[in-house]
């Protein structure tokens, strides 16, 4: 490939996009377009998302000047570019020409799930397993949601999940299995692992094999027991060490607890049976439980603990008091 084709400034693409290109620049983004597949294809891409933020368009009161400068504060980009002047339809599709080049992972997933036809599944209040065209077996926990093509094509296989899912991923070298959950990007060729996301974060635990995850272009290589945590205002994933496999509840039916800390089981508890169980003395926090409760009642398991570390379990006001 000719090296004056292997990239093009952005604010090119959105002159000729917006019909406001020399003939020079209309040249020079045709022969870019034609120099490889991936170049077109990136093309058609900013023209759907052109078309989309122009649905924005109408909607905007913002002091266009001062929100691209802010944007382009946040974005931090090093690269230099010329500056264009700014009318309202230069303004929405250099916002949305930056987002799809620098930081559009998720326009990115959304285009490919659109253009190649997609389907959404929602769990509902019931844990749900679902195959995917590859191969993949995804176990979405309750409230869960995932989008996938009809058909995974191009050199990749792409995902977006909100909520809580287990996925194990059929081996594939050639097309990396990507998940888009909120501000983070999961990518893997073949293995398991858990992703949870919601406002305010998204984790990642791996089971087998190895994991990537990354936001804004920047990640963490995961191994087996080690968590990623994104939170939604920090700028890198956080590695740990994962001490327990209690996030594999609600496929599992069980709750293995290896020397686990009573804070660390009752938010878990909270969640898988949808109740609020609330440590009265924070004395309590640091007993330390090793069993495995399977497929057990919430009753049970209260008892359990009650006999175990001699401890009143109360309820009021809609709590379960533990003291």
């Amino acid at each position: 490939m000719n090296d004056n084709y292997s990239h093009i400034n952005e604010e090119v693409q959105v002159k000729y996009l917006l019909g406001e290109a020399t003939p020079q620049e209309r040249e020079q983004v045709e022969q870019w377009a034609a120099a490889s597949e991936a170049n077109a294809k990136q093309l058609e891409q900013l023209r759907y998302i052109w078309a989309e933020t122009k649905k924005l368009e109408a909607r905007s009161s913002v002091d266009e000047n001062i929100a691209w400068q802010n944007f382009k504060q946040r974005i931090a980009t090093t690269q230099q570019t010329k500056t264009i002047p700014l009318g309202r339809r230069t303004y929405w599709l250099r916002v949305a020409a930056t987002l799809l080049l620098m930081i559009g992972g998720s326009w990115m997933a959304y285009y490919y799930l659109y253009s190649a036809g997609s389907i959404t599944l929602n769990s509902g209040n019931t844990v749900l397993a679902q195959t995917l065209p590859d191969g993949t077996t995804v176990t979405l926990n309750k409230n869960a949601t995932i989008k996938y093509p009809k058909q995974f094509k191009g050199d990749t296989r792409e995902v977006v999940l909100e909520g809580e899912a287990f996925f194990d991923v059929s081996p594939d070298k050639q097309k990396p299995f990507i998940i888009h959950a909120n501000e983070a990007d999961v990518e893997v060729v073949g293995t398991s692992f858990n992703v949870k996301t919601n406002s305010s974060k998204t984790e990642v635990i791996v089971e087998t094999g190895v994991v990537q995850v990354s936001k804004n272009l920047k990640g963490v290589v995961l191994n087996p027991k080690e968590k990623a945590t994104v939170q939604k205002n920090a700028e890198l994933p956080v590695k740990e060490v994962m001490e327990d496999e209690l996030h594999s509840y609600y496929r599992t039916k069980e709750f293995v607890c290896s020397n686990t800390p009573l804070s660390r089981l009752v938010p878990v508890l909270n969640e898988a049976y949808g109740v609020e169980i609330v440590i009265a003395n924070d004395e309590l926090n640091n007993l330390r439980l090793t069993t495995t409760f399977h497929n057990q009642s919430l009753g049970g398991i209260l008892n359990v603990l009650s006999e175990t570390f001699n401890i009143q379990v109360s309820k009021k006001d809609g709590q379960i008091i533990l003291q």
